[in-house]
């Protein structure tokens, strides 16, 4: 029986989770640990529906308070811990959160984001002054927590003023001790089945949508997974070897950076017990996905998602194929090309990609504008630009108009240029990424100074200066140019497009 819960008492022993450290948690330790801390929110007066923030790094810690929240009926939403203090502040308000947990890592941006919180509802891993330790919450706790209904995780995607806007499912009610099938399926179209001697090495940030439900789903379904605290390509390989690693989520920056070890190093690891190697998250150059599939072998397998519901998926042998496309839709979802009026596109012709999961149904919180600007009837769209070929396979032309993919994370120019407008030597700014062969895109800005501002490397080093202290490091431009005037149509429009040939 599939289940954390279940397995916790049919299979105690088996291990759930190989810590960073290397620590081994078994799905009992696991499991208990859970409801100590879902009777601790419970005790502090958190209801079914009330969300919290966790600002942890990969750890057991974060991901026993997951599904301490999961069967209490929680949205959990995962800080970025890049992000500064007043952006995670932002989503604990605009949440609503009832309860912060962070490490003392990052203590400076989780002591500034909590400043709306009472003390008892702040918890730490580590010393962070103000904050209870979070081995206090649910101390002397026993058993399972008294209410218990499935929560889900609350992801933050883009606004229409450039603020990350979360989005929020309605609570299902359903048993949380229950695997929803929709999980099994997902892991299925993947050939990803419970049990079976999987193993799930999980090497990105769990912030990350993908990432958390690939180490969630896989610990409901019987595998074991393996956290890395930071990735390190040989550190991957080592582990891989280390742990009969099956299956995991890669980005093609990952591809990249495996692939410039000598061919030594490479060579020097057993990497037999590879089944599936799953990567998304941002485009992956044809030339890269053929040089892994030499090198790993047809285990290599390309999806393209959204964190608010469907998607497609492609086989390596089927990519072969069908170079450079992202697959098929998956079973239960639905993929159209559609024009700017909404009507369909006949196969071959670019235009929106639209899509829906089953009957799955999402709002963006607090942004009903955005809800209503993504659909046409049930479908929605990323404003991503692509088509389908004769036999229904989807390939993507732009990743989207305006939204830049580092290294697998979505950055969005509105949020960095509303920050650099509030600078008073900026008459207008505009942001957009530019190739990079390491991480895809680079960041870059295009400045128009105000009159009698002279542009050049002092006002670069203090526009960026001043950025630092609004947005996170990787959020900043890698360079910066400057123009007299920025190209805008007479309706103010600004023609970014052009400022991206001229780049």
């Amino acid at each position: 029986m599939t289940g954390l819960w279940n397995i916790a008492k049919t299979q105690p022993d088996h291990i759930a989770l190989v810590d960073p450290d290397g620590k081994e948690l078994t799905y009992a330790e696991l499991a208990a640990t859970a409801d100590r801390y879902g009777r601790g929110l419970q005790a502090m007066g958190l209801e079914p529906g009330d969300s919290i923030v966790l600002m942890l790094p990969n750890s057991a810690d974060l991901v026993a308070v997951y599904f301490a929240a999961y069967e209490t009926g929680l949205y959990v939403v995962m800080a970025n811990w890049h992000l500064t203090g007043p952006e995670v502040a932002y989503l604990v308000q605009d949440s609503g959160a009832k309860a912060f947990f962070g490490h003392e890592r990052f203590a400076a941006a989780a002591t500034e984001a909590v400043a709306s919180l009472p003390t008892d509802a702040r918890f730490a891993v580590g010393d962070v002054p103000g904050f209870r330790s979070l081995s206090a919450l649910g101390a002397g706790e026993q058993g399972r927590p008294d209410v218990r209904t499935a929560g889900s995780a609350m992801l933050y995607t883009s606004g229409t003023t450039g603020r990350p806007k979360g989005v929020r499912r309605p609570l299902t009610g359903a048993d949380p001790d229950e695997v929803p099938p929709q999980a099994a399926g997902f892991f299925g179209i993947f050939g990803i089945k419970p049990f079976d001697g999987h193993v799930h090495l999980c090497g990105s940030p769990l912030y990350h949508t993908a990432v958390l439900n690939f180490v969630a789903i896989s610990i409901q379904l019987g595998h074991t997974a393996v956290l890395m605290d930071h990735w390190a390509p040989e550190e991957m390989l080592r582990l891989i070897e280390r742990h009969r690693v099956t299956h995991s989520h890669m980005v093609p920056t990952q591809f990249h950076r495996l692939l410039a070890l000598p061919e030594e190093v490479r060579n020097k690891y057993d990497l037999s017990s590879l089944r599936t190697m799953i990567h998304g998250a941002a485009p992956c150059p044809i030339e890269v996905k053929h040089r892994m599939l030499d090198w790993w072998g047809p285990v290599v397998t390309e999806y393209y998602a959204a964190t608010e519901g469907g998607g497609t998926a492609i086989p390596a042998a089927e990519w072969l194929r069908k170079p450079g496309s992202v697959g098929l839709p998956w079973p239960n979802s639905e993929i159209k090309i559609l024009d700017e009026g909404g009507a369909e596109l006949p196969a071959g012709e670019r235009g929106l990609v639209y899509m829906r999961m089953g009957t799955s149904t999402f709002e963006y919180h607090k942004d009903e504008a955005k809800t209503r600007a993504a659909r046409v009837g049930n479908l929605f769209t990323l404003g991503d630009i692509g088509y389908v070929d004769s036999d229904g396979y989807l390939y993507l032309c732009d990743r989207k108009s305006d939204m830049i993919i580092s290294g697998g994370v979505n950055i969005y120019p509105a949020e960095i240029e509303g920050e650099l407008m509030c600078h008073p030597k900026v008459a207008d700014v505009a942001v957009f990424g530019v190739p990079h062969p390491d991480w895809g895109e680079s960041i870059k800005a295009v400045v128009q100074p105000v009159d009698g501002v002279t542009p050049g490397p002092d006002l670069t080093e203090e526009l960026l200066a001043f950025a630092g202290t609004r947005l996170a490091k990787f959020k900043l431009p890698r360079t910066v140019e400057y123009m007299e005037e920025l190209p805008r149509d007479p309706n103010g429009k600004l023609y970014k497009r052009k400022l991206r040939d001229r780049a």
